[in-house]
């Protein structure tokens, strides 16, 4: 479910919940004036695993969190968690390490992680 307003001289704000298959639930707020925008992202627990391979890269994850709260400011994000990804992807968009939550991601999102917690800036 979510609710979106858009108002007048390009104001607009949105709330939302939203829950994903296997066992991924989340809550969202957003607002924005303008071009400006902001949003606030809350997880709960979650677990996903995965393996990759083709013409543009190759990769494994897997992916554990106790839960973390995320704030998206234009091209810049905080996440603050618990997390224990582990893995490592190379391909067209970039390259990802990652070992028990702490590593990289190099490309369009380039962040450095801690342990789940996170700071990242997109570039597109």
């Amino acid at each position: 479910m979510a609710l979106s307003n858009h108002g007048h001289e390009g104001t607009h704000a949105e709330a939302g919940v939203y829950a994903e298959a296997p066992g991924k639930v989340g809550a969202f707020a957003g607002a924005g004036v303008g071009g400006t925008h902001a949003e606030l992202n809350l997880e709960g627990p979650n677990a996903s695993a995965g393996a990759e391979i083709g013409v543009t890269g190759v990769g494994a994850m897997a992916r554990a969190e106790v839960g973390s709260a995320s704030v998206q400011a234009g091209p810049i994000g905080v996440k603050v968690g618990l997390g224990v990804d582990t893995g490592a992807s190379v391909g067209a968009d970039g390259v990802e390490l990652k070992v028990l939550g702490t590593g990289f991601t190099i490309g369009q999102k380039t962040s450095v992680s801690v342990l789940g917690s996170e700071v990242s800036c997109s570039v597109m």
